[in-house]
């Protein structure tokens, strides 16, 4: 690949397969060797990716333009630092609880980072890191947390379509239709077992 064909979307957000340590949590707790995931098998597993202008997030065409063609009517920031977030021990704790959600979980980074852990269809852990520019969009159904990195600050935009709810389904919550939905969608396809558009369910 050439470098003009370069992903910029990389320079914000990256990918790669957690080794099974107990070490602190925001370490980037990398396999030895690391092992990295491409934004394109993130995407095979639901997972969307742009590269904003953080910078000019008010004004931003291109956001604007992600906002009306999602339906995301809902914007709100969440800044999550020992300073700034109340029972911060307490949420932090919360977050990286493996959950699902019955709805997308969107989340744009405009300033800081941290890691968005998701499961592969092996229910192995890829860490996904998000750095100042980087959104991601976390499909419904799908088993996650996050956590900090070793800079302890990120400050996030969350998009919801309309009403923001936020409620947390710690695993196992398989009989949901959110998580059998995503299964079917994600998942079984990943794996080989079933030929489903994953368009389907965008």
């Amino acid at each position: 690949m050439v470098a003009s064909d370069k992903d910029t979307r990389e320079e914000v957000i990256q990918a790669w397969y957690m080794d099974d340590s107990d070490e602190d949590q925001r370490l980037p707790h990398h396999n030895d060797p690391k092992e990295f995931v491409s934004l394109n098998q993130l995407s095979e597993l639901g997972v969307l990716s742009w590269r904003l202008d953080a910078d000019n997030y008010e004004t931003d065409e291109e956001l604007k333009k992600i906002r009306e063609e999602r339906g995301y009517s809902y914007m709100d920031f969440c800044e999550v630092c020992p300073e700034k977030l109340p029972n911060y021990e307490e949420k932090i704790k919360n977050f990286f609880e493996e959950h699902l959600h019955t709805d997308e979980e969107i989340r744009y980074c405009v300033a800081g980072s941290g890691y968005f852990d998701i499961r592969d269809c092996n229910d192995k852990w890829i860490r996904v890191w998000v750095k100042k520019g980087g959104m991601i969009v976390l499909p419904a159904g799908c088993y996650h947390r996050f956590t900090l990195d070793t800079d302890n600050y990120i400050k996030a935009m969350r998009l919801f379509v309309g009403d923001p709810v936020w409620t947390p389904f710690n695993r196992p919550h398989d009989h949901l239709p959110a998580r059998k939905e995503y299964v079917k969608g994600f998942l079984l396809k990943e794996a080989g077992n079933h030929s489903i558009d994953v368009n389907a369910s965008a």
